[in-house]
């Protein structure tokens, strides 16, 4: 099998461009020590047929097509997102996705005769032409073996021009007519020549410092500290006036563009101060702080392999602070997300920087963010879509933005509701909705023992579907549905959980009744269309609440449609009576720790002892076990009501009843006659459960609500209205 690749590819990735999946071939992988992060580095020599080049650098993650030589020289791969960056005076492109197109058996060698390329800027290509290959520069690009980060050239950038090379200051703007320009000698010290600045402190071993001659130097010219022998009768010294000075203009003498740091200013500007032999780190004598606007770098574009970014962004959402802890230590974090016009990201803060940053972010304020590590994103605790996040440091910087012109508050993108059945379970979208229905918030119990609030809602939108979206906390008990509210949710989670469902959790974010287009359109639609239209229910098998429409069934679909009988239990809602109860066993003797509710034993000595927890009480708790007899115009069936719907169908708790129980037997009695032959709706679990080798059907009562007659009849109305919709018209009768 033959591939094509993609001619010009290289030249435009250097340049920066995009390029759709350009299919290149590998010439040849370079492989650099593990550093500090301990994952070795590749760097990629790629070819297009015409040209080739090596500034193609392996993310670590795709470190294992190299370790399982499926990426080896020769093959030929298709590079399908890759993210352009310039490190120092060199550019790099660093590979985050790529596939294997063609092993290298199958290609048979090298396609084409392809011209190797330099992967240094044409500006340093111009001033600083090597004769040694790019490849030859050990790291990814002129880059160290370290796992990341800002990669510095190994060659030093105070590197002088060989010395066939001319000077780049050959066309002096100072050269005099007639006067052979002292710019003409090379900044490298000519031989046989003395320097007062031989003790070089920028001098590096087996390298002639540049400090050793002046610039301005001609051959067979004294040092400016000492009489010049250009000097005519009626001339300054150099040091006081340059031979070579005109009016109106500065004397390069003045300021030398190789001046080293710690030597005194001179007076006047040389127009030669951005010295090209300037050492790295080292601010030039005449130079001034700039006042340049800072630099921002698009969300969108950052990568692990970017350094010195700054990001313009407005906080979104901000966590309160959480301590955690593990077996080797414990600490606090907290964190917060930021958008840009391109894209959303989150923001991580650990222990000290907690102390530093939490109390300078607010919520929709803009700041200028850097120095922060970028790394891949735990899709665990995050609900955002970008595949990075930003660890905060001691050497972070959070500068708050007075200049918020053109970030958004929020990006959304949203999914109509009749997709979501498409989506994945644990799937994280942004919706947008009319609250349709909402039910009261309630409290429940998690595993650990907590209250936790809890209130479901129902959102519609033009689409024609409904879904629960269920809230937690703060954000249940504050939310007010008044007036069907526009809701729109970004981050919110997919759950399968009986049908599709939606749920809101701590990185989500809900807005009602957002000042957006989306907003807008919603609420025309349903003044005008949505509040008549019977929108049709995602979640089918999960409700809160009675009004809501779900999975409602009679008593006689649970054997018909052999509910239950799946992998996993299915849930229904059914308006039934209660006939019967089962009242001697309603009630045991459960451990009084607080999340734990086994059942505890009497001892010799009066005490009670669980077996779970392991420990001997002095007393117990009563925990209700009912079993009630349910039915309907078509069945009955048998099911079970534990704490919580117990006491919301008796009226009573648990404790009253036990006590009545051991003191008032007919008390005890009339509790249950008063639920006789009452009608609730029901909202059930059922599953088929094996004990003992034998098959039963197992229904848990999930919640007791009132039963509405009026909302029930409607409900039955609409469902002889679809029934009499399917079915087929009556035949005619002819001899009618």
């Amino acid at each position: 099998m033959s591939v094509k690749l993609t001619q010009g590819a290289i030249e435009s990735l250097f340049n920066g461009s995009v390029v759709q999946s350009p299919v290149l071939q590998v010439i040849n992988i370079r492989e650099y020590p593990a550093g500090k992060q301990g994952l070795n580095r590749y760097r990629l020599n790629l070819s297009d047929g015409k040209r080739s080049l090596s500034c193609f650098l392996l993310a670590t993650h795709l470190n294992h097509l190299r370790e399982s030589e499926l990426l080896e020289p020769n093959c030929v791969c298709v590079l399908k997102k890759t993210i352009f960056s310039q490190l120092s005076s060199r550019r790099v492109v660093v590979v985050l996705d790529m596939g294997v197109l063609q092993t290298a058996a199958e290609t048979g060698g090298r396609i084409g005769n392809p011209a190797q390329l330099t992967d240094q800027t044409p500006d340093q290509q111009q001033a600083e032409p090597s004769t040694s290959r790019s490849d030859e520069i050990p790291g990814p690009s002129g880059c160290g073996p370290s796992g990341g980060g800002n990669y510095a050239m190994k060659t030093s950038p105070m590197k002088a021009p060989a010395p066939w090379m001319a000077s780049p200051m050959q066309a002096s703007p100072m050269k005099a007519p007639g006067m052979a320009s002292p710019m003409q000698v090379s900044p490298m010290k000519a031989p046989g020549m003395a320097s007062p600045m031989q003790a070089s402190p920028m001098k590096a071993p087996g390298m002639a410092s540049p400090m050793q001659a002046s610039p301005m130097k001609a051959h067979g010219m004294a040092s400016p500290r000492m009489a010049s022998p250009m000097k005519s009768p009626g001339m300054a010294s150099p040091r006081m006036a340059s031979p070579m000075k005109s009016p109106g203009m500065a004397s390069p003498m003045q300021a030398s563009p190789m001046k080293a740091h710690g030597m005194a200013s001179p007076r006047m500007t040389s127009p030669m101060t951005p010295s090209p032999m300037k050492g790295s780190g080292m601010a030039s004598p005449s130079s001034s702080p700039s006042k340049s606007p800072t630099r921002v770098t698009p969300i969108y574009q950052l990568h692990p392999y970017l350094s010195n970014w700054t990001i313009r962004a407005r906080v979104i959402n901000k966590s309160d602070i959480r301590n955690w802890s593990n077996s080797r230590r414990e600490g606090k974090v907290f964190n917060f997300e930021v958008v840009d016009e391109t894209e959303e990201i989150k923001i991580v803060a650990f222990n000290e920087e907690v102390d530093q940053f939490f109390s300078l972010v607010e919520q929709d304020k803009v700041y200028l963010i850097s120095k922060g590590t970028v790394k891949l994103a735990n899709k665990k605790f995050t609900s955002l879509k970008n595949d990075y996040e930003i660890t905060l440091s001691a050497s972070s910087r959070i500068v708050p933005c007075d200049d918020d012109c053109g970030v958004p508050n929020l990006l959304f993108q949203f999914v109509p509701i009749s997709q979501l059945e498409t989506k994945d379970p644990d799937a994280v979208v942004d919706v947008i909705g009319v609250c349709e229905e909402a039910e009261d918030v309630s409290l429940i119990t998690t595993k650990a023992g907590k209250q936790l609030s809890k209130r479901a809602l129902m959102l519609t939108d033009s689409s024609g579907k409904m879904v629960m979206l269920t809230l937690w906390g703060d954000q249940a008990e504050k939310f007010n549905a008044s007036g069907h509210p526009v809701v729109a949710v970004r981050g919110a989670r997919v759950s399968t959980f009986g049908g599709h469902s939606l749920m809101v959790f701590l990185n989500s974010t809900l807005i009602v009744n957002p000042d957006i287009p989306e907003a807008f359109a919603l609420r025309a639609w349903y003044n005008q269309v949505g509040h008549a239209l019977c929108s049709q229910s995602l979640t089918e098998g999960y409700s809160t609440s009675g009004d809501f429409r779900t999975n409602w069934k009679t008593l006689r679909d649970i054997k018909t449609e052999q509910l239950g009988h799946g992998e996993k239990a299915d849930y229904f809602s059914c308006v039934a009576t209660v006939v019967f109860c089962r009242k001697e066993n309603c009630l045991y003797r459960a451990c009084p720790e607080g999340s734990c509710f086994k059942k505890v034993h009497e001892q010799d000595d009066g005490r009670y002892h669980c077996d779970k927890c392991g420990k001997d009480y002095p007393n117990f708790n009563y925990r209700f076990m009912l079993s009630v007899n349910l039915a309907d115009f078509g069945d009955n069936m048998w099911a079970t009501c534990f704490q919580e719907t117990a006491e919301t169908l008796l009226g009573i708790s648990a404790e009253e009843l036990g006590h009545l129980k051991d003191t008032d037997e007919n008390a005890f009695d009339k509790v249950f006659e008063k639920i006789y032959f009452s009608t609730y709706v029901f909202r059930n679990r059922v599953k088929l459960e094996n004990f003992n080798d034998e098959s039963r059907m197992k229904v848990t009562v999930m919640e007791v609500l009132p039963a509405d007659q009026r909302q029930h009849s409607r409900r039955l109305l609409n469902a002889i209205r679809e029934l009499a919709s399917r079915a087929p018209a009556p035949p005619i009768d002819d001899d009618a």
